[in-house]
């Protein structure tokens, strides 16, 4: 414990007076680090915090926390040094490491599920909007009224079609970056009611709000059986804080009695 002490006195000693840079450190050390780096984290980023965002920067401060919890555990484990405990210092560092990766990935389950409840009621305000004006123009009409998790994929949509992309792309981009319930087979009709002549407009139209009409019941049913699910789980939690006092009473009663008689 007391080399523990003095070690830790020593790295502040040496950071306070610039000797050791733990910056300098890191960065010069990223570049081993970066066979870590997650296929979608930059994508997980960019849904979180928008396409702004360094991601370098975040994972160098990932890459810094991983390294001190190691050193930390390295450093408190010393006298019991072995292979064991050398693979277990690392396993901290791994976990410091990933937990921002893992938070991201939550947050991006949850969007999803939000998404998908969302996403068939953005269509239906979509499907009214075509029938007075075109797709490219019905979109850019929605931007307003669509769900603000929407907005910012819709815009870059647009953008790409007003930059003369006629092509499924787009679309393709959107359900991507969507990637929920039948969200493809969505954008694929929206991009064939934009290329459908006036004449096959309305059938094309009655068979996008026949899929929108089958979407929304899916979306209904999904909410009533996450609250039947919720409603479920406080029933129980209820019921087994009830019987559990219950007994509590009922075992505080037998004890009054054992010791009266």
């Amino acid at each position: 414990m007391e080399f523990i002490i003095i070690a830790i006195i020593l790295l502040y000693i040496l950071i306070a007076n610039n000797k050791l840079s733990v910056k300098k450190f890191v960065k010069e050390t990223q570049p081993y680090f970066e066979f870590l780096m997650e296929e979608d984290y930059k994508f997980l980023l960019s849904v979180r915090y928008g396409k702004e965002v360094d991601a370098e920067e975040l994972y160098g401060r990932r890459v810094k926390n991983g390294i001190i919890a190691t050193l930390v555990a390295t450093l408190w484990l010393l006298p019991q040094l072995s292979l064991l405990v050398g693979l277990v210092c690392l396993g901290i560092g791994f976990f410091v490491f990933k937990q921002p990766y893992l938070k991201l990935q939550g947050f991006y389950k949850r969007n999803l599920y939000y998404i998908n409840l969302m996403l068939p009621y953005y269509l239906k305000s979509i499907e009214i909007l075509i029938q007075h004006y075109t797709v490219p123009v019905a979109l850019g009409k929605s931007i307003k009224t669509a769900p603000d998790i929407f907005k910012p994929g819709l815009e870059r949509l647009i953008a790409k079609i007003e930059d003369g992309d006629a092509s499924v792309d787009p679309y393709m981009d959107f359900a991507k970056e969507y990637p929920v319930r039948d969200s493809m087979r969505m954008m694929r009709l929206l991009y064939r009611l934009g290329l459908g002549s006036q004449e096959n407009k309305q059938q094309q139209l009655m068979m996008f709000s026949r899929t929108v009409s089958a979407l929304q019941n899916k979306s209904r049913e999904q909410k009533y059986k996450d609250r039947l699910e919720t409603m479920e789980k406080m029933t129980m939690a209820m019921l087994f804080c009830t019987g559990g006092g219950i007994m509590l009473v009922l075992l505080f009663a037998v004890m009054m009695m054992i010791e009266i008689f």
